[in-house]
């Protein structure tokens, strides 16, 4: 079986749906990596807009990141539709596997690593990435507990899978 090729943030084994969506000028500025957790944003402009999740279940997740390593020295460097204000939005059911997820608990200040099992629940965390902690009720956040949960860990992450892990997304 031929090796999967992966320079992406996220490699999708089982697509869902899709949808291109407006994001916030705070995105546009920071960039974000594929598989970024996103939540409705309540627009200005009349317009379907997403923004970084605090956690919340929301709107799905960045399909691509803003720069990915895939991207760069192409024909269609700065092509995407990041440049224009807008990302591909995964929502639905998915299985992908990723390499952008917590690997530090907020329980510990970011200092001890987080060991993913396979059945794990999975959460956005404050930071919008996948997360198998409660961030919220480590943080005193006043929505407490988190019950969104976004999917599962269908296998974690090691040096076999090059630090990818994948996830049954059910957002």
């Amino acid at each position: 079986m031929p090796e999967i090729f992966r320079t992406r943030d996220v490699v999708v084994i089982f697509k869902g749906r899709t949808t291109p969506m407006a994001i916030t000028p705070a995105m546009v500025t920071a960039g974000w990596p594929g598989g970024q957790g996103v939540m409705w944003f309540d627009s200005p402009n009349d317009q379907l807009q997403v923004d970084f999740s605090d956690g919340e279940r929301g709107a799905g997740f960045c399909l691509w990141g803003s720069s990915e390593d895939s991207d760069v020295l192409t024909a269609i460097t700065e092509h995407q539709l990041a440049y224009s204000g807008n990302a591909v939005i995964g929502s639905g059911g998915w299985i992908i596997m990723t390499r952008i997820f917590e690997t530090l608990t907020l329980a510990s200040a970011r200092t001890v690593p987080i060991l993913y099992t396979p059945g794990d629940k999975l959460l956005w965390s404050l930071r919008g990435l996948i997360t198998n902690e409660d961030e919220w009720t480590v943080s005193a956040d006043p929505r407490a507990p988190n019950d969104y949960f976004i999917g599962f860990v269908s296998q974690p992450p090691s040096a076999i899978t090059e630090g990818y892990m994948t996830a049954h997304l059910t957002l």
